[in-house]
């Protein structure tokens, strides 16, 4: 059995992997939505919103990688305009503080949710740099048209030459379609999330959690 993966891996792909799969050619639908710049993401299916907001990403990649790397946290607002809008922090947070949720006040639920995303994107978004289309794959997932969840599967190459199976789960809601877990090799994302959370928080209490997160910005 292969060792489980560390918190970094997993936020390292969910921001990795969500948004750089390469892209496979499809068309544009009604459900199509231009952002901030040139990206388009379609957000009618699964597949075609992690495949369109991937191209969107890899092309304003490609195109200021130098300037990126020289300050990284200037690809944060492309992360911001491409990726979140289609990525369902408040119901990934719900999920992973689980129990503490419904104590949590609607001021440490707001704080909660964007502190967390905050955090990984500080702590891990400058592998996003280096990230290239041609380290993951994403294969095609049918889904019926009254369907509201769905999963897309997805293959990482390490940079090693092994391969990961990385699969993400996604919600059709009032706002279409999100994604919210991502599963490595068998791990869920949001469960890793939630045992290291939540035995954090029955320590330290959710406050302590929040402003350690809030911290790292």
């Amino acid at each position: 059995m292969s060792p489980r993966p560390t918190v970094g891996w997993f936020s390292g792909v969910l921001l990795c992997a969500l948004v750089l799969a390469p892209c496979v050619a499809s068309g544009q639908s009604a459900a199509a939505a231009p952002v901030a710049g040139s990206t388009v993401v379609d957000a009618s299916g699964p597949t075609q919103l992690i495949e369109s907001a991937a191209n969107g990403m890899l092309r304003e990649l490609d195109a200021r990688r130098a300037e990126f790397r020289k300050d990284p946290t200037k690809l944060y607002g492309v992360v911001d305009r491409v990726l979140l809008p289609y990525f369902d922090v408040e119901y990934a947070s719900r999920l992973v503080l689980a129990k503490h949720w419904r104590t949590a006040t609607p001021e440490q639920r707001k704080r909660f949710n964007d502190a967390f995303y905050r955090s990984l994107l500080n702590n891990y978004g400058d592998a996003l740099v280096e990230f290239t289309g041609d380290r993951i794959r994403v294969m095609s997932t049918p889904v019926a048209p009254d369907a509201t969840s769905a999963v897309v599967r997805t293959e990482v190459t390490r940079s090693n030459g092994s391969r990961i199976p990385v699969n993400y789960s996604l919600r059709k809601g009032e706002q279409g379609w999100k994604a919210w877990d991502v599963v490595i090799e068998g791990i869920s994302y949001v469960k890793s999330f939630r045992e290291d959370f939540g035995a954090e928080i029955d320590q330290k209490g959710l406050d302590a959690v929040i402003q350690r997160l809030e911290s790292r910005k």
